[in-house]
């Protein structure tokens, strides 16, 4: 894990390593301010009580010196480790993006929206701890835990082996016992986290049927569960975190009593003078600022890794589809013919489709009927590419649509479906999905003869106008005309309808049908659908039951 953290991060490896020399700057700075200021004090108070004279004005300086050096290196290390931070968190979701972007939807289907979107969001969020709460402390704390040893051990080797006994324990033998108690409550809380923002979610997308069906009672009821459960296992985190600091302040003490009393020795012996031993009591405690840290850092171990282990469960899937080697171009007009054609989701389970074996010629439409789950969405999921069959093989004018890329191939396809896909985004956004490089006027054509050309007008920012979440300021039957358009736009030979008029009342549905009339001219056409639509030539009808074709005549009868 580790090393696939790191091959991710070596990109920003400049930016990592300038935080190192920084950080440890500051820390340097800060123990020497306190030092420093102690023996001044002392120093000032002894010359005072013995009327003597003393150069304040070199002390002074440095004072004033490592305060500026503290202040310039704590902005400097803010800005620099925070900067290498959002770079790897914005690469990270780059990298996640493109490893669950061909997955998509069929790879992704043992995931809900929810649960994603928290993997794509919360649990990249929680690998910031990697090099900013773990990486950096560690190192700058072994540096730092070395240099303090080695200047205490010009004054006195047991005053600088006691306080690195501490530095230790307080360092490495505490934040592992504080690691220990932390793992499973740290695991739970990324867990239950997660459980409880794919629920927000869930509740948020499906209000509309949970209020239609009576089950939003229960279900907020299963939220505050979630909610209570993770505030629990908080608290629990948090109590033991809290824990580990008040023993580092306790240890800190008493290290700085052991190097009182070993310094009050070397005072009576002469080998330490009063403002000696009251820098090296304050350089002790202030030592402790190195691996103060370090509890909170290995604290964030257990669920920091359990974010990566969840962000690579999902990153390792393999696609459900396998790429050519040497993929063919698609040709840009033909037929389909399905041979054979076999899909079994579950391998316990009874197949999806079995031996289905018909043509879709160049140029025709196809209506494709079927009850509920009889196979109609597994044959449009299959000409999408987002499968590929067991058995059998799909031909696009004589060649096999896995000799294919996807990408390639899809672009040969348009959808047009029951469940409308919109992105959050503006008209325009949604209707460039299709061609980027479309211009306003093409942009308009397409919503012309899609029939939405009129209301799109009568919004004040027009194009530009934000359609909401899944398209929900827009009604059903205005989403789907925008589809239609973006299908217009794509222009591509082969043309799926997924129960585009499904949901929709009659005057809304003859708006769609109208729409999707200019749509069907000269393209290749499946119609997934209960009924004609009133479409007069439908070429063929194909009627699907249990993932077998039962029916097929030809034309259609009315």
């Amino acid at each position: 894990m580790i090393r696939r953290l790191y091959r991710i991060y070596r990109p920003h490896l400049g930016w990592l390593l300038l935080g190192t020399p920084l950080a440890l700057v500051t820390l340097l700075a800060n123990v020497g301010l306190l030092a420093i200021s102690g023996w001044f004090i002392t120093a000032m108070a002894g010359a005072g009580l013995a009327g003597t004279s003393m150069n304040y004005f070199g002390p002074a300086a440095i004072i004033r010196g490592l305060a500026m050096i503290r202040t310039a290196g704590r902005y400097g290390e803010r800005v620099v480790t925070h900067e290498a931070t959002f770079r790897l968190i914005a690469d990270l979701r780059v990298w996640f993006y493109r490893r669950i972007e061909p997955l998509a939807p069929a790879g992704l289907a043992a995931w809900r929206s929810g649960e994603l979107l928290n993997r794509l969001q919360r649990d990249i969020d929680r690998l910031d701890a990697v090099y900013l709460r773990i990486a950096l402390p560690l190192l700058v704390a072994a540096i730092g835990i070395l240099l303090f040893t080695l200047f205490m051990a010009l004054y006195d080797p047991f005053m600088a082996l006691l306080n690195l006994g501490f530095l230790l324990f307080v360092g490495v033998a505490l934040p592992l016992w504080i690691n220990r108690l932390s793992r499973d409550p740290g695991r739970h809380q990324v867990q239950l986290e997660s459980e409880l923002r794919t629920c927000a979610v869930d509740t948020i997308q499906g209000m509309a049927d949970l209020t239609a069906y009576g089950a939003d009672g229960a279900h907020a009821r299963r939220f505050r569960e979630t909610a209570d459960q993770w505030l629990a296992a908080q608290d629990r985190l948090q109590s033991t975190q809290s824990l580990g600091d008040a023993a580092q302040g306790l240890l800190a003490q008493l290290a700085v009593w052991g190097v009182l009393l070993l310094g009050i020795g070397l005072l009576q012996a002469g080998l330490l003078d009063g403002p000696q031993l009251a820098m090296l009591a304050l350089f002790t405690l202030a030592s402790f600022e190195a691996i103060a840290p370090l509890p909170a850092a290995l604290g964030v171990v257990a669920e920091t890794a359990e974010a990566a282990r969840r962000l690579f469960t999902v990153a390792d899937t393999p696609p459900v589809i396998e790429e050519p080697a040497r993929p063919r171009t698609p040709p840009k007009h033909g037929g389909i013919r399905f041979e054979q054609v076999c899909l079994q989701y579950d391998p316990n389970g009874q197949p999806a489709l079995q031996d289905l074996d018909f043509s879709l010629p160049e140029g025709s439409l196809t209506l494709l009927r079927g009850a509920s789950g009889s196979g109609k969405s597994s044959i449009a999921s299959l000409l999408l590419r987002f499968r590929d069959p067991d058995a059998g093989r799909i031909l696009f004018a004589g060649n096999d649509l896995k000799t294919f890329a996807s990408e390639q191939w899809r672009e040969r396809v348009a959808l047009v479906a029951q469940d409308t896909q919109l992105i959050a985004g503006t008209i325009r956004d949604n209707l460039l999905l299709a061609r980027p490089d479309a211009q306003e006027d093409e942009l308009l054509a397409a919503c012309a003869q899609a029939h939405i050309d009129d209301f799109i007008r009568t919004l004040p920012e027009g194009l530009d106008t934000w359609v909401g979440e899944t398209g929900a300021r827009f009604s059903g039957g205005q989403a789907r005309r925008i589809a239609i358009a973006r299908a217009l736009l794509k222009n591509a030979p082969l043309l799926i309808l997924d129960e585009p008029t499904e949901g929709l009342d009659r005057r809304t549905e003859q708006l769609v049908i109208d729409s999707l009339m200019p749509l069907i001219e000269g393209r290749t056409v499946l119609l997934i659908s209960h009924r004609a639509l009133g479409l007069t030539h439908i070429q063929q009808t194909l009627t699907l039951q249990h993932g077998r074709i039962v029916s097929q005549t030809q034309p259609f009868q009315h």
